[in-house]
């Protein structure tokens, strides 16, 4: 009887570790919400690091349609290229992107 009384703080701590761990693991299950696209035009500079968005080139099944200009970047997916002063930084990657873009001549924008 003893020995069973003694192992219960030690039981005690293992139950309220196993309940927080869990109780963190089912709020991971909520997806980050996208970017509004349509939002994300004007100056744009690419970095490597310390970015505003990651983006993910892509041929297909994109999230948004970029248009490179060099002026009048006044619309969704129209993106003026500069090295400084931009109104967004944009990391370019190939895995885990904040959105999914492809290069287009004309017709910029959402899908």
């Amino acid at each position: 009887m003893q020995k069973q009384l003694s192992r219960l703080p030690f039981l005690a701590v293992i139950i309220a570790t196993l309940t927080l761990t869990l109780s963190h693991v089912g709020g991971a299950n909520i997806a980050p919400t996208k970017p509004d696209v349509k939002k994300i035009f004007g100056r744009i500079q690419y970095v490597t690091v310390f970015p505003d968005y990651k983006v993910e080139i892509v041929s297909a099944f994109e999230d948004l349609r970029v248009q490179e200009v060099t002026a009048l970047a006044n619309s969704a997916g129209k993106w003026q290229i500069v090295t400084a002063l931009p109104d967004f930084k944009i990391q370019k990657v190939t895995a885990f992107a904040d959105f999914k873009i492809r290069f287009v001549n004309a017709l910029p924008g959402t899908p």
